[in-house]
């Protein structure tokens, strides 16, 4: 049916999407305990990220902020678990070695959370320091440094795993 590699890439990727993406909507995301752990998680690292630059950040529950400013709220959807399945999505579509896209596939949610963690340090201090660019900020910059980097991680992996094709090494057989 799908004869071209890229096609067969496409569709398995957006088949992967859309059962993650149902398995959240209707079954992670009512829950709540996923989102819930990975907010509070994140609020808890941010908050010591802010302080660690000076400020005076206060926290509850999945809301941070600074000062006496508003705070911003971490709501399911900025989590990052939608990113997180759509990079596995990417992983798991493309060909190649399943203990390298387990191991990738780790590398990259990790590197995934870690550019969250930074997003939202970002976001508390717009809202501080720069008010009027926190829409902006929101809104753009942090949304689309954060899908660059999903599609840069990518990027990675196929070459990575094109690079590995190529050069693994098979020993020969001593007779």
């Amino acid at each position: 049916m799908l004869k071209s590699p890229i096609a067969q890439f496409i569709f398995k990727a957006l088949a992967i999407f859309i059962v993650w993406y149902v398995v959240y909507e209707l079954w992670l995301l009512p829950d709540g305990r996923l989102d819930e752990w990975l907010a509070l998680n994140i609020v808890s690292v941010s908050r010591g990220l802010v302080e660690g630059f000076g400020y005076e950040v206060w926290s509850v529950n999945r809301i941070i902020g600074i000062n006496e400013n508003a705070g911003i709220e971490l709501v399911d959807g900025c989590t990052g678990i939608s990113a997180i399945g759509l990079f596995l999505g990417f992983i798991i579509a493309y060909p190649g070695d399943w203990k390298n896209r387990i191991s990738f596939s780790f590398l990259g949610i990790g590197i995934i959370y870690l550019v969250n963690i930074i997003r939202i340090v970002v976001l508390v201090i717009t809202q501080e320091e720069w008010v009027e660019l926190f829409d902006l900020t929101h809104d753009y910059s942090t949304t689309m440094i954060f899908y660059l980097v999903i599609f840069l991680l990518w990027v990675i992996w196929v070459k990575l795993e094109d690079y590995l094709k190529v050069n693994t090494f098979v020993k020969p057989e001593i007779k």
